[in-house]
Parts: structure tokens; sequence; C-alpha cells
């Protein structure tokens, strides 16, 4: 059973569905602690529900980058973390953890990458951009994490049809609904070896 950290900034929708995975033995592993930088996020909530450890890290806390860095290592070590999943957390991770971690960290984003990606690419932007753009289809992307937005690499994609008359809330919500079932299937693959892990 491999060790999970969930980073996550907002709803937490997909680290639930990682939780039910782990809980429901299709991922041979378990969300062992979770990662928010933002105080007032749901995830924080849903894992109390889950009676997960869960802390909040960011710069009003911890204003020197070195160490907000320590910090998040203190935790990550505690539980004896081996991955790490990005689920909407949208601060970039330091170059201390990238390095430690090397592989080992990895991100769901809400497009078919390398299109629609980078700086400012998050939620309903990427879907804005995706429609306004006239993709027939758009998607997810799971990828490795290094040291700029988007450009790790890719482990694997989902595409979701962009249908006439999507508006980027609908297109949202088609995303997300495959977006859960396909990262619980992604992370099996990683845990039981099918996408290799870095060590």
């Amino acid at each position: 059973m491999i060790n999970i950290a969930v980073f996550a900034s907002h709803n937490g929708s997909d680290m639930q569905a990682l939780v039910d995975g782990c809980k429901k033995g299709t991922i041979d592993g378990k969300v062992c602690a979770v990662i928010s930088n933002n105080s007032d996020a749901l995830v924080l909530e849903r894992t109390k529900i889950e009676g997960i450890d869960h802390y909040c890290v960011n710069e009003k806390l911890y204003p020197h980058s070195d160490v907000l860095d320590n910090q998040i290592f203190k935790i990550l070590f505690s539980h004896n973390i081996e991955l790490i999943f990005l689920a909407g957390y949208l601060k970039k991770i330091g170059k201390p953890i990238l390095q430690q971690y090397k592989n080992r960290i990895f991100n769901i984003h809400p497009a078919l990458l390398p299109k629609f990606g980078g700086k400012g690419m998050y939620g309903i932007n990427v879907h804005k951009a995706v429609i306004e753009s006239k993709e027939k289809f758009s998607g997810i992307t799971i990828h490795r994490v290094n040291e700029e937005y988007d450009d790790g690499e890719i482990v694997a994609q989902a595409k979701v049809k962009v249908e006439e008359g999507d508006t980027p809330v609908i297109l949202a919500d088609k995303i997300l609904e495959r977006e859960h079932i396909f990262l619980v299937d992604v992370i099996n693959r990683i845990v039981s070896g099918d996408i290799k892990l870095g060590f």
C-alpha cells in the first residue's frame, strides 16, 4: 500500500474521488495527508469528515519560501509520503520538494495539454479558452510536475467531445464527471507500477 498526499486549493472533489477509490480497494493506497494553501477551502472540510490529517500551509503563515518548503517537508516525511497528487492546487511546488519527489508528483489538468496550459489556465478560464477556440475536443491530462506550469511529462489523457451549444460551465461539468473516474484509473496504474514512479 502506497502513502499518498493530496495538495488542493478549493473544492476537493478530486481528492474525494481518490479517497473513495482507496477505500473501495480500487487503488492500493491511502490518502494520509491533505495540504491546502487556502484556509477556507472546502477540501479541508472534506478531510475532517474522512478523518484525514489536513494542513493549511501558505505564505501568510510562512512568508519565507524555505520555511514554507520545510513545513511541507515535515508533513510529507511524518506521513512517509511516496506519491503526491495535485488536485486543483494553484501554487507552484518549491524546487526542493520537486527534487526530493522527482517523478512522484502528478497534476490533473482539465484540458488536453499542451493546449490550454500554463499560468492562469485553471478552472473556468480553461473551458472559456477551449470554447472560444472552437475546439472539437477537450478533456483531461495527468502529467508529472516540474518547475513550469503544466509542462511535465504527460502520462495519460482522456478526451471529452465539445458539443455545439456547450458553454464553459456545461463543458466544465462534463469534464469533471469524467475526471473522477479517470483519475482513479490512472492513479491505480501508477500505484500498480504500470506507470513508473521515480525514486
